[in-house]
């Protein structure tokens, strides 16, 4: 029996485990589901161990645990490290979701529940995968490791310290993320980057108390005013951030890079109805998706201060503050930003306050991986099989940590190999997963190991 004939007898199961794996409501940001995060890390463990995966065990990491298991018999072959995670988003509002979130449904060729694309519906196919490679041939074509996490969801903020401590046992020469996706449905791509973060409070303070304003407005500085200046100071009208030093680092496009980017379609009119903006805004010279996939931004998240009720209140208040990220790309170090944007905020503070500035807890660094690494290569190859086309180039705006963690502790690029599309609502109600990618996923898997096979 050949693992393609044995994948196709085995969907049914397949599908069971999947909705069983779905019920558990492994929510790594709410105290109340720490032992259903648990209870997943169990499930995905009993499962590897019914795959034939060898050497599984539940890891702790003084927060919520990690899975870790392998396949070490493929002498003289890469070693490739399969990641993924088994914890979800919250799923409020409830009162949006047509069926219970963690009671899965299946409907129309798609099952519906919190996790079922990102990653459940994702992480389980790699499983499968082995599975069917094991059961077929009796062995892999390449050594595979396991590293399934239950914190994605919340930054991850123990998998550094647990990599660090453990890089004998995770060492590869290869990272495979199932944590992610592809173009659509019938056009694939290969994510080479990833925008890294950092961000800052700024809390603006000026008189003692609040001021009447009729009586102090004109003599006392109005810390929103303050505030405002100070936050206006930061971007051009041109797009461009006015942070002495913030672009320094920044790895500049190259005109290869431009042409891969513009081989993706992007139409402009559905982009802005989609949205409900009328023009489209940012950084002069660039298109849409350089800005959002290789340029830096400078966000203001929230700005509040003073009076916010119904009516009037003449108040000059006391304080202000607003909350700004910033995406960051190649070579930009989150640590740097922020003391850049500390000593730009003290240079432009205006008489009369006091300014502080409080480095959030987001700091995740920018990635990038070369296209033709031999793992894109590979990717490549096997997505060309699948979908009959070549694949698009492309980075994403937000942040992975674990790509830079991997690469920074073991030395090793991650490659993103998962089928998620961008309308399966992730971290919204009503997620949903096409089971045609589930399906598609462990094809892919057994694919791209047996070509791994074959990279030096």
């Amino acid at each position: 029996m050949t693992w393609q004939t044995y994948l196709r007898e085995q969907q049914d199961r397949f599908l069971a485990e999947l909705l069983d794996f779905l019920h558990i409501p492994s929510v790594s940001a709410l105290p109340e589901h720490a032992g259903d995060v648990q209870r997943a890390a169990e499930w995905v463990a009993e499962r590897m161990r019914t795959a034939g995966i060898e050497s599984v065990q539940i890891l702790p990491t003084g927060g919520h645990p990690v899975v870790y298991g392998d396949w070490l018999h493929a002498p003289g072959k890469p070693t490739v490290l399969i990641y993924g995670h088994f914890d979800t988003q919250p799923a409020d509002p409830l009162e949006l979701w047509e069926h219970p979130p963690f009671e899965p449904v299946v409907r129309d060729g798609r099952v519906y529940a919190r996790g079922a694309s990102d990653d459940k519906g994702n992480m389980l196919p790699p499983i499968l995968a082995v599975e069917a490679l094991l059961r077929t041939t009796g062995a892999l074509p390449v050594n595979v490791r396991f590293l399934f996490e239950g914190q994605e969801e919340i930054g991850s903020p123990q998998i550094p310290a647990f990599v660090k401590a453990h890089r004998e046992m995770l060492a590869c020469d290869l990272v495979v993320s199932s944590d992610g996706g592809q173009w659509s449905e019938t056009e694939p791509v290969i994510l080479t980057g990833l925008r890294g973060g950092c961000g800052v409070q700024i809390d603006v303070r000026g008189p003692n108390r609040d001021l009447h304003s009729g009586i102090y407005g004109g003599a006392v500085q109005n810390p929103i005013h303050a505030l405002a200046s100070i936050l206006a100071s930061m971007r051009g009208a041109d797009g461009r951030i006015l942070v002495e030093g913030f672009y320094d680092a920044v790895q500049p496009l190259t005109d290869d890079e431009r042409r891969r980017f513009a081989s993706a379609p992007f139409d402009e009119a559905a982009y802005m109805a989609d949205l409900g903006v009328t023009a489209l805004w940012g950084e002069a010279g660039y298109t849409v998706y350089e800005r959002t996939w290789a340029r830096p931004t400078l966000e203001i998240n929230g700005v509040w201060g003073g009076f916010q009720g119904e009516g009037v209140k003449t108040v000059l208040p006391a304080e202000a503050h607003a909350k700004i990220t910033c995406r960051l790309v190649a070579n930009q170090d989150p640590a740097t930003i922020v003391e850049l944007i500390k000593a730009h905020v003290q240079q432009h503070t205006p008489p009369g306050v006091t300014v502080a500035v409080t480095p959030l807890k987001f700091l995740a660094k920018p990635y990038l991986m070369p296209f033709d690494h031999p793992g894109n290569r590979a990717a490549r190859d096997v997505l060309v099989h699948m979908y009959g086309r070549e694949p698009y180039e492309v980075r994403s705006g937000g942040s992975i940590p674990i790509c830079t963690i991997l690469l920074d502790e073991l030395g090793v690029y991650t490659v993103n190999f998962a089928f998620a599309l961008e309308d399966e609502r992730q971290h919204s109600p009503n997620e949903f997963f096409r089971l045609s990618s589930f399906r598609r996923g462990q094809e892919g898997y057994c694919l791209l190991l047996e070509r791994l096979a074959d990279v030096g």
